[in-house]
């Protein structure tokens, strides 16, 4: 959306921002634009956070080693293109699984398929809800997401130098 935090909050730190609409056009389409924009830009790499659209494989190959996604699970587990947002969570507490965490990992053309940067793990504790394992799950994500990004920026500014 035009308007969403994630557009205002990049502003708010002095990022140059970009709203693509996405109406009238394909999901090729849509991922032309955007790869068109992110090539001219230079990017070094892409993170993913809350994007529930699926990457076209001429864009995922495109940046290929470049994308990086946070995911709700201990991947191989609660992956794959059913398991998103509040899904995850609730297969996990219906597992009765005793630990589950988040994975971050590049992006390939498959979903939730591309390997694994790092994985952290958390109890599920025996009166949890969606709401309260959803929060401890996030509560790893925001702690080590920024952590990564930080390594690999580090990693993208010596390649380059």
């Amino acid at each position: 959306k035009k308007n969403c935090y994630a557009l205002q909050r990049a502003k708010e730190q002095g990022y140059k921002t970009v709203f693509i609409n996405p109406k009238n056009r394909t999901k090729e389409q849509f991922d032309q634009k955007m790869a068109e924009i992110l090539g001219k830009a230079g990017v070094d790499l892409i993170v993913i956070v809350g994007y529930m659209r699926i990457l076209t494989r001429k864009f995922v190959g495109t940046f290929k080693n470049k994308i990086i996604n946070v995911h709700p699970a201990l991947i191989p587990k609660y992956c794959g293109k059913d398991f998103f947002g509040k899904n995850v969570h609730e297969a996990v507490l219906a597992a009765k699984e005793h630990e589950t965490g988040m994975t971050i990992h590049y992006v390939e053309e498959g979903v939730d398929t591309g390997k694994i940067i790092l994985q952290k793990k958390c109890p599920v504790l025996p009166n949890d809800t969606v709401e309260t394992l959803k929060e401890r799950v996030q509560t790893l994500e925001k702690k080590w997401y920024p952590e990564v990004i930080r390594r690999l920026a580090t990693l993208s500014i010596s390649k380059n130098t």
